[in-house]
Formats: structure tokens, sequence, C-alpha cells
């Protein structure tokens, strides 16, 4: 359902969040969220252009959040870097619809907008807060723990 951009992104972003601030390098977000290092650097490039995170230059450097984690949504991340996108129109271009969707396509649409919200009302604070005795279905922790 999502890209692997939008997937990249939101591993990086559960990556610096757990980080509390410390700026992390391209290399170090790359090994703890599993992503090529090149691809990684477009993708925190998109992240930065929206204003989600920031840059650090010199000796110490690298990326950190731009906002606190409470106030970064998971579809903020996700639209960030490959936006979910919504039927405003017939995919078909069929005539016959004009400006009313047909039923499939409204459906899909609808479903889309359910997503959205769904996104829009879960923040990157409740994807680090792990209840207890949960286990992660990635490991991104471990991972970058070794890095």
């Amino acid at each position: 359902m999502f890209s692997r951009t939008a997937e990249y992104a939101l591993r990086a972003m559960v990556w610096l969040a757990e980080k509390h601030g410390l700026p992390q390098t391209t290399q170090q977000i790359a090994a703890a969220s599993q992503a090529p290092p090149d691809y990684l650097a477009k993708v925190l490039q998109l992240l930065g252009r929206a204003g989600l995170v920031r840059a650090h230059r010199g000796l110490h450097g690298g990326f950190s959040l731009a906002r606190p984690p409470e106030r970064l949504t998971i579809l903020q991340i996700v639209n960030a870097v490959d936006p979910i996108r919504r039927i405003s129109e017939c995919p078909l271009q069929l005539d016959a619809h004009a400006v009313h969707l047909c039923p499939l396509h409204r459906r899909l649409d609808e479903a889309m907008a359910m997503i959205e919200k769904a996104l829009a009302s879960s923040t990157l604070a409740e994807l680090i807060e792990a209840p207890a005795g949960s286990q992660p279905l990635c490991n991104v922790s471990a991972a970058g723990a070794e890095a």
C-alpha cells in the first residue's frame, strides 16, 4: 500500500524520535532503518524540505527531528515523501461520470479518506511508545544498536 520511500521515511523518523534530538548521520540512520544510504539521503532531503527534520553541519552533525514527536503525524511524514493521492475525477476520464465518481472510484476514494484520517490522528510519539510486553514487528532499534 505504501511506497518503499514512505516506509524508509517512517523508519528513519522513528529512529530519530528514539534518539531524543541527538543528530544522527545518514549512515547511522540507514543502518538502523535498514535503508540504502544513498536513497535514504534523498528521503531525508524531502523530509527536510517539508520541515520535519533539521540538518546539522559539522563534526557532530547529522539529522534530527525539527519538532517533538508528539507534534508530527504519520500523515505529515508520508505526505512529505509520497503524498496520498485522492480520486477527485474519473481516472478513466469518462464523460458520463462528469463531476461524480462512479461507485468503484467513490469507494476507493472513501477508503483513502479513512486512511488519511487514521494517519492524521497517529503521531510519531505513539509509534515509539511500545506497550509493555509487546514485540515490535520490525526490529529497528536492535538493528541500529549494532551500528
